[in-house]
């Protein structure tokens, strides 16, 4: 079996951190490190030959001439409100077999106020919401305060700011303004809720679709003071090597009952948004305690580093697969759904063309 590698990796950081076209600032932050590249091509490797294919603008004809049995995607992208819809679309037109969500899919959920509208629309809870693309809109805006802020179509904590709790007019001017500015799109205008949060690590299709452990956040860990968010400076500031933040529980330590209505609206997302093979689903609690989906990410982040807060590998150890285990596993469901064919014994050989 021949296995293409679909990523993008971080260049190294150079330049300010408020400079958007530097390789320091967020504009790379969901992409993946060269660790994470190697370990994916191990995991992939007990398949048979892997063939590394970088999401830049030669991807078409490296995949076109490569031509493997299947791609598996971690690629990003870059540019554009559908950068992580493009492998998959080329995949498509190519007729070559890929893992994780289509590119409608990716799409959708990468776009955070099309993803609500679909959650809404299928009886999905999630907070209620508004979009605004010009300042001018803010007076249209009836949402009670707290209100939280976020650019449309990014992902990774990219935009996700503690001081994005707007608890008045004012501060919901200042920072729509901003966002608005610095990113170039329209901005989520959403109601806070204030509970805790979870994610949830799905594997699967269809009615075999099923959740790991769920994960909880500890907001505690956060530095005294700060908003209880999982947003930017939680993800690449404060979490460093040298101090890591321990932010994580795995399972979570909820109630029998409440976790299973975690599961339940993080599957039900999941199926609205049609996701394919893994997904990873943000869930936080309202005033009232009960789960809203926060959004999708249909291509998670798989650090390998155990030390390092990466949600998914967590999950899959808990549930007793190594790092390995999960994308092997990843694999077989995608080759599942795509042949109708189980890979077992030895893959390399039974999947040659």
């Amino acid at each position: 079996m021949r296995i293409g590698l679909a990523y993008n990796e971080k260049p190294d950081p150079d330049g300010s951190l408020d400079d958007p076209s530097s390789t320091r600032s967020d504009a790379f932050v969901e992409w993946d490190d060269r660790s994470t590249i190697e370990a994916v091509e191990q995991a992939l490797s007990l398949f048979g030959d892997v063939v590394r294919l970088e999401a830049d603008v030669l991807f078409p004809q490296k995949l076109a001439l490569a031509r493997p049995h299947l791609v598996f995607n971690i690629a990003e992208g870059l540019h554009g409100p559908n950068r992580e819809a493009h492998v998959p679309a080329i995949c498509e037109f190519l007729n070559v077999p890929c893992t994780a969500s289509d590119s409608l899919t990716l799409a959708l959920a990468l776009h955070k106020t099309r993803t609500k509208q679909i959650l809404a629309q299928c009886g999905v809870a999630t907070a209620p919401f508004t979009e605004v693309a010009r300042l001018e809109e803010l007076g249209g805006v009836e949402l009670p305060f707290p209100l939280f802020v976020k650019p449309v179509h990014e992902g990774s904590g990219k935009g996700i700011f503690v001081n994005n709790l707007c608890r008045s007019p004012a501060e919901l001017r200042e920072r729509v303004a901003w966002l608005l500015e610095r990113y170039r799109q329209p901005v989520l205008v959403e109601a806070y809720l204030p509970g805790a949060e979870f994610t949830v690590a799905i594997l699967g299709n269809g009615a075999a679709a099923a959740c790991l452990p769920i994960v909880g956040i500890d907001f505690a860990a956060l530095p005294a003071g700060a908003t209880p968010v999982y947003g930017y400076e939680a993800k690449w500031v404060w979490d460093t090597p040298e101090r890591p933040l321990d932010l994580f529980q795995c399972p979570a330590p909820v109630p029998a009952s409440l976790a299973r209505d975690i599961e339940g609206v993080a599957l039900a997302a999941y199926h609205a948004l049609g996701c394919r093979d893994w997904c990873r689903v943000d869930v936080r609690l309202d005033a009232a305690g009960a789960p809203n989906v926060v959004e999708l990410n249909p291509l998670p982040g798989v650090i390998p580093d155990p030390n390092m807060n990466s949600c998914f590998p967590k999950a899959a150890r808990v549930a007793g697969l190594s790092y390995y285990e999960l994308i092997q596993e990843v694999v077989r469901i995608a080759w599942k759904r795509i042949t109708g064919q189980s890979l077992a014994g030895t893959p390399a050989q039974e999947a040659t063309a």
